[in-house]
């Protein structure tokens, strides 16, 4: 499974289709273009911040033969300049639209401070700039735009695309502004809270999850070192000595995470202030088409964020669609996979996102109404060898349909009559027994050990080899009962540190015994209350259990690449026919 980084149930009836065979319309490409750079002065929240852009403006085109825009901006850590950025501004500038590519705000050169794509702030800064693509606003050395097509007065067509930090102001932006067409949000979040502090217990988003502080520590590091790795001595930019370059929130938010100690009202304060800036919180307001694009490989913002935002916008009649790409976070970022959309390559007309992309902005930006936009959803299966067939098509997000049963000896059977009756117990040690991923191991280009669990600290459940393959689509769903009388005496108390800690997780063993867990993703849970039995969404997967493999469902102690239990807390699970865990899998149909 490669590691690689950027820097920083049997039946499941006819949803799902054959092998993908969508093809889009070419789009035109003049190849001509100018770049203007230019600045912009905007007041957000009391701040008045400069914003650094680039201006990409195709050859012919001019008040009489106008065309639509399209507006991106970077990753979090990066700039206007940086490769995927500024190869939006290309792409799509040599394929006849207007691009308008800018360092987001505390990036870059652009000022003030970062606020995680608060529709508040960063959505408002980008509204600004959809007023200079409308022609109602100049930049500050006076550059107006009078060639973008426009809807009606002060109305320009314009679409958005970017990834990750990137992705998410997409969503803030069309939140304050209906003014926007479009959007294609890749690899972004739905809900910081859960991205950054996950608990995957159903029903307990106000409950804390363990703290993913690999991730998000190293991202923090990024940001407050902006001044020194981006030199700029704009006063906007900096905040104060204890939160030099984020809005204070943020700041506290990383910090009471970090202590890993969680008391009620202020774990409760910063928690929702995490959502507050995230599209969960806003998304009713979003109106405009959105192609949601996620990546298979990220343990930073799973595929469970972008199916959430997707059934959100559905729910509210957005147009949307969903497409489980194969690159995200944790691979394949800076080497796609062969016949994958490369932002920094621009190859796409070539790649399945790619025309999917352009076909997206064909319709919605173009207005050409008989243009195919694709399936409702469609997803990569690393399994097929043609590059030009390993997306598979459904009309929705597949359901969950094969039931299995945690034995008490151990094994993972489809008969409840075949659970045996047994106890088992694992404890956690004060320091870290499993391994999932070491998260920044690309960004600082060291080696990451293969995934591991400690004799004692874990309990495994195991099926028997399969007698067909199996290919699991969609997030996997376990029901569980544990006991553990230490954290039943704390759990009352009004920090939530008290309460368990525990990882759920599906690995994949072969007949060699070897075992892989599958994108390295794991599921953390706090347990809201250990007297009852709870459910646990795992992170969504696309995955080939091959003919002779077997399926190993693993609840572990902990996990070095989070914050987990505070003590030593002994867990026995304990099965029987009548009542036992249970493993539920979405499983494509043969």
């Amino acid at each position: 499974m490669s590691r690689s980084r950027a820097p920083l149930a049997l039946a499941l009836g006819a949803a799902l289709t054959a092998p993908l065979a969508f093809t889009a319309p070419a789009a035109s490409a003049t190849g001509q273009y100018t770049v203007t750079a230019l600045k912009f002065t905007v007041q957000v929240e009391g701040r008045s911040c400069t914003v650094d852009a680039d201006l990409y403006r195709p050859t012919g085109v001019d008040r009489d033969h106008t065309a639509p825009a399209v507006l991106a901006t970077n990753g979090f850590g990066g700039s206007k300049s940086d490769g995927s950025t500024d190869a939006i501004g290309k792409a799509f500038a040599t394929r006849g639209y207007v691009g308008l590519v800018y360092s987001g705000l505390g990036f870059g050169r652009s000022g003030c401070l970062i606020s995680l794509d608060d529709p508040r702030i960063d959505g408002v800064a980008a509204s600004r700039l959809v007023d200079f693509l409308a022609g109602t606003r100049a930049a500050d050395d006076g550059t107006k735009a009078d060639y973008v097509t426009r809807d009606g007065k002060g109305d320009p067509r314009v679409g958005m695309i970017g990834g990750s930090y990137g992705g998410a102001v997409q969503m803030a932006t069309a939140a304050v502004d209906h003014r926007v067409d479009a959007l294609v949000p890749l690899i972004t979040w739905n809900d910081l809270a859960y991205s950054l502090d996950p608990n995957n217990v159903v029903g307990a988003s106000e409950v804390p999850g363990a703290f993913k502080w690999q991730w998000a520590n190293g991202f923090y590091l990024i940001g407050e070192s902006q001044p020194l790795t981006a030199p700029n001595l704009d006063p906007s930019r900096i905040n104060s000595l204890a939160c030099l370059h984020f809005v204070t929130d943020a700041c506290e938010t990383v910090r009471t995470l970090n202590s890993g100690s969680y008391p009620a009202a202020r774990t409760r304060t910063l928690l929702r202030y995490a959502r507050s800036v995230s599209p969960v919180s806003y998304l009713r307001n979003v109106q405009a088409p959105t192609l949601l694009v996620q990546g298979q490989s990220d343990s930073l913002f799973n595929l469970n964020e972008a199916t959430a935002t997707y059934k959100t916008l559905k729910a509210q009649g957005t147009t949307t669609k969903l497409i489980w790409q194969s690159w995200g976070h944790s691979g394949g970022l800076t080497d796609p996979a062969s016949g994958e959309l490369s932002l920094s390559q621009g190859n796409l007309e070539t790649s399945y996102v790619g025309r999917r992309i352009l076909a997206w902005f064909d319709r919605y930006l173009q207005h050409r109404e008989g243009v195919d936009t694709g399936p409702a959803f469609a997803y990569y299966r690393d399994w097929i060898a043609d590059p030009n067939s390993t997306y598979a098509t459904a009309s929705r997000v597949p359901a969950l349909s094969q039931k299995l049963y945690l034995s008490g000896d151990g094994k993972l059977v489809d008969n409840r009559k075949k659970v045996a009756r047994g106890s088992r117990e694992y404890r956690n040690s004060l320091v870290p027994t499993s391994h999932s991923e070491s998260s920044l191991a690309g960004i600082v280009g060291l080696p990451d050990p293969a995934p591991y669990d400690t004799e004692g600290t874990y309990l495994g459940w195991t099926s028997e080899p399969l007698s067909r393959s199996v290919e699991v689509v969609g997030a996997p769903r376990v029901t569980l009962r544990v006991d553990s009388p230490e954290v039943e005496r704390v759990q009352a108390s009004g920090n939530a540190a008290d309460r368990l800690v525990l990882f759920a997780k599906l690995y994949d063993v072969a007949p060699d015994g070897t075992k892989t867990l599958v994108h390295r993703l794991v599921a953390p849970v706090r347990v809201p209350d250990v007297t009852k039995r709870f459910a646990v969404t795992l992170p969504g997967i696309v995955h080939r259990y091959e003919a002779g493999h077997r399926l190993q469902f693993v609840v572990a102690a902990s996990d070095d690449a989070y914050l987990g239990n505070k003590g030593v807390k002994p867990v026995t699970v304990t099965s029987a026919p009548g009542d036992t865990g249970t493993l539920e899998l979405p499983v494509a149909p043969d």
